[in-house]
């Protein structure tokens, strides 16, 4: 049974930094798609970055490029996502989403994609 577990969001000032996580278990760490989305009160989900695990291609939306990195550690079967010179724009409740066997590239920000959710984990940037 796959099972996605977030962790690391926290309240932090503009400019600030954090690294969220998400630890996986229940398949088999090969050619999937890992992603992050966001999603802020009264706002829609959206998708800030993805992560393909057999070869780490990388897609981020514009808002985070610079800003943002998506990374795996393979032994350990996580990813994360450092976030750094957040804004208050930033804030939300950040998703880990995953699906197995498949491919990330044109699928940033595309939810119906990824069947594998975590419970969230909240950021707020706060000025």
């Amino acid at each position: 049974q796959v099972h996605l577990v977030d962790s690391g969001g926290d309240s932090v000032q503009v400019g600030g930094s954090l690294i969220l996580s998400c630890r996986t278990s229940g398949f088999a760490w090969g050619l999937n798609c890992m992603a992050w989305f966001r999603q802020a009160p009264g706002n829609r989900r959206e998708g800030v970055a993805t992560i393909f695990t057999g070869g780490s291609g990388t897609e981020y939306a514009d808002s985070v490029k610079g800003r943002f990195t998506i990374s795996q550690d393979v032994a350990k079967k996580m990813v994360f996502l450092q976030m750094d010179d957040l804004r208050p724009e930033d804030s939300g409740m950040y998703f880990c989403a995953a699906v197995t066997g498949g491919y990330c590239h044109g699928k940033l920000g595309v939810v119906s994609y990824f069947p594998y959710w975590g419970q969230g984990t909240q950021v707020t940037v706060s000025s």
